[in-house]
């Protein structure tokens, strides 16, 4: 087994500085503007600059987040920002959005790209497409058990990293909207203000409008370190601890603990549960146990613990480590009238120092006292590895202690200053495709999305555009209506439900299909044959990435519904675009279940729903029962844009239905179809928003 990289969070210059010193082979840090922890201190270009040099002079690496989906006003800053990163000599960049990997393959591409755990990527279909993209590594999504990751491992053409340690989002990464829509801060554009960590209750007997006081969609942070070595043999490149917006102490405790695991060592658990925790820890998800223990909140005793822990901590960082070799050559002494110090590492640097005074002729072997001094490098990042002594006519001589400190001082000092420098990436000339914008004023035609065939009325189907159903309703959909269906396949697919889905598309592919539904990059690769439409997963909200699926074959795309009908406007890729005028959003798709905090899977009826501090109740809906399938969390209050369809700056307007009963399904049919007023509490969503 050869151990894994263990990569840390630096939210600011400090927690930097804890996560070096006290190991980290690698840091990720946001600069400033385009990452998924704006709250974060990052770091302005200057700022990265600096820390790369502090990082490289250590032997330790620099990925950098620009993972939020950006729109096409923010492209020029974007490509800007690359090239900060670029200049700045920085490792790799860690991007979701495809226009930010176009950005980085075209303007340095010596940066390594590694793929966000946004994309949701979760299955070794995932990790090869991502590859063929151009990826050097995928960051997989964090609800994948032990197996599950040893399959992706074993079918990556390129690195696999996983996260370790630290918070635990309820949903899928790159696939919760709740933030936006609740609060107006967009989690998929670094901003999430944690709702999920307020009450959200599955319990039974609440009394209609009686606010929700349990926390039901708060998780326990993860704690994998125990697994370490597992992982390790399962393949993984990196492991990676969550924690940007936490403490340096944090950092440091996490990193030590991660270091002596993967070296076979005990660790302080006592210390790392102590220094942050939500009523402990869960591995869960790596050990297939997703059940209502994963579930927990932030204690006063919790933050008591961590208080008392803080200072035991930070004496994890109050001197760095010592782990770059340094090898010694020195030559020299009586006869010549000095000695010649040189201190060279492993990569190649290589500087020479002299001795101020004239040695004198020693009485004794000075060998091992000078080997004493050289190897005292205690407060650099060094540590002695060879001395290669060739002493002059009349031997080194004597010299003083302090001589030979000096000496070591002053060769380090110029050693630690010659790997400070930077090597920044060769950046080419790029500029910004002119994209064409949408027109604005014209009727969508209208499609509809339908949870099942019995959902639909017929009298409708005909009126449609294009009909969407689950592929798991595929046999149920009569044939004269498959010429204008699309077969909408799952935004994640857990356990072996991507295989069983590659065979049911070959099975069904001449059955009369217009077209599938793609919502993973992964789908990409096993859907040959089929005309390919972009739907929610992809995360579509500007012309660049817009275009990018469009070569890969994608003829039409929804685009993300946070984006505002400013932004839609600018997303013309030569494809038609659409965009949702009526639905319940699905807030949060997640693997955990909240309702196992109230209920087992074989007494639960396939779905519930969670009440809020507010009153409000929020529709959860199960895919299938256990790990391997996932719930939907929907807003109470649908979007609705009936009557203003024409403000739409896209070719098709589809409304998505969930868990509407026919009779409704056909009334709100109608009022589209009339473009009339909806008829109950609706919301307009994000789309009249500056975003």
């Amino acid at each position: 087994m050869s151990r894994p990289e263990i990569l840390a969070p630096a939210g600011n210059r400090e927690m930097l500085g804890a996560a070096v010193f006290s190991g980290a082979d690698a840091v990720y840090l946001g600069l400033t503007g385009f990452n998924a922890r704006r709250t974060a201190g990052n770091f302005t270009p200057d700022e990265l600059r600096e820390a790369v040099a502090f990082c490289h002079a250590r032997g330790v690496k620099v990925h950098v987040t620009l993972n939020t989906l950006v729109y096409d006003r923010e492209l020029s800053g974007l490509a800007d920002a690359v090239r900060a990163v670029a200049v700045a000599g920085a490792d790799a960049v860690i991007a979701d959005d495809l226009a930010t990997a176009q950005l980085v393959k075209s303007i340095a591409p010596t940066l390594h790209l590694h793929g966000s755990t946004q994309m949701s990527v979760h299955t070794p279909e995932g990790a090869k497409e991502l590859a063929a993209l151009g990826y050097d590594r995928v960051i997989l999504a964090r609800e994948l058990s032990l197996e599950e990751i040893r399959a992706v491992c074993e079918a990556s053409p390129i690195e696999v990293e996983v996260f370790v340690h630290g918070a635990l989002c309820m949903s899928v990464s790159g696939q919760c909207m709740m933030s936006a829509f609740l609060g107006g801060r967009s989690g998929n554009r670094g901003a999430c203000a944690g709702p999920c960590r307020l009450p959200f209750d599955a319990s039974a007997g609440l009394k209609p409008g009686q606010p929700g006081r349990a926390c039901h969609l708060s998780l326990k942070d993860m704690d994998y370190i125990p697994h370490l070595r597992e992982l390790m043999d399962a393949g993984v490149a990196s492991v990676k601890i969550e924690g940007r917006l936490r403490t340096p102490e944090y950092a440091a405790a996490v990193v030590t603990a991660c270091r002596a695991v993967c070296a076979g060592q005990p660790y302080d658990e006592k210390l790392v549960r102590d220094i942050f925790s939500r009523s402990g820890f869960t591995d869960g998800y790596l050990t297939n146990r997703n059940d209502g223990k994963m579930f927990g909140v932030r204690t006063e005793a919790d933050a008591a613990a961590t208080r008392a822990a803080t200072p035991k901590a930070r004496e994890l960082f109050r001197r760095e480590l010592q782990r770059v070799p340094v090898h010694y050559e020195l030559s020299g002494g009586v006869e010549d009238g000095g000695v010649k110090l040189t201190a060279r590492d492993d990569d190649g640097h290589r500087v020479s120092v002299y001795s101020a005074d004239e040695p004198q002729p020693a009485q004794k072997d000075p060998l091992p006292g000078i080997e004493r001094a050289l190897g005292k490098t205690g407060g650099t990042p060094f540590v002695m590895d060879g001395l290669a002594a060739e002493p002059g006519e009349g031997g080194f001589g004597f010299l003083p202690g302090a001589a030979w400190n000096e000496l070591r001082r002053e060769a380090l000092d110029k050693l630690l200053e010659k790997r400070s420098e930077v090597t920044p990436h060769a950046v080419q000339a790029f500029e910004i495709p002119t994209y064409p914008a949408h027109t604005v004023g014209q009727l969508p035609a209208l499609a509809a999305r339908f949870a099942n065939a019995a959902q639909c009325p017929a009298e409708a189907a005909e009126k449609l555009q294009y009909l969407i159903f689950p592929i798991t309703e595929a046999e149920s959909i009569p044939e004269a209506w498959r010429g204008k269906t699309l077969l909408e396949l799952p935004r994640v697919m857990f356990g072996r439900l991507e295989q069983k889905t590659a065979a049911r598309l070959d099975a069904l592919q001449d059955a009369g299909f217009a077209g599938a539904v793609v919502n993973n990059p992964a789908q990409l690769r096993y859907t040959d044959g089929w005309t390919l439409y972009g739907g929610l997963g992809l995360n579509v909200t500007n012309p660049m990435s817009a275009a990018r699926y469009a070569s890969l074959g994608v003829q039409g795309m929804l685009l993300q519904p946070e984006t505002a009908l400013t932004a839609m406007q600018a997303v013309a890729p030569g494809v038609p675009t659409a965009a949702l005028c009526y639905g319940h959003l699905p807030l949060m798709l997640t693997r955990a279940c909240p309702l196992r905090n109230v209920r087992d899977c074989g007494k639960c009826p396939g779905g519930g729903t969670l009440r809020d501090r507010k009153g409000r109740d929020f529709t959860v809906t199960c895919s299938a029962p256990g790990g391997a399938g996932v719930r939907t969390v929907f807003n109470p209050v649908p979007l609705y844009m009936g009557e203003r369809l024409r403000e739409l700056p896209v070719d098709v307007a589809v409304a998505a239905f969930t868990t509407e009963t026919p009779a409704r399904v056909s009334q709100i049919l109608d009022l589209l179809f009339n473009a009339q007023p909806f008829d109950s509490e609706f919301t307009r969503g994000l789309y009249y928003t500056n975003n």
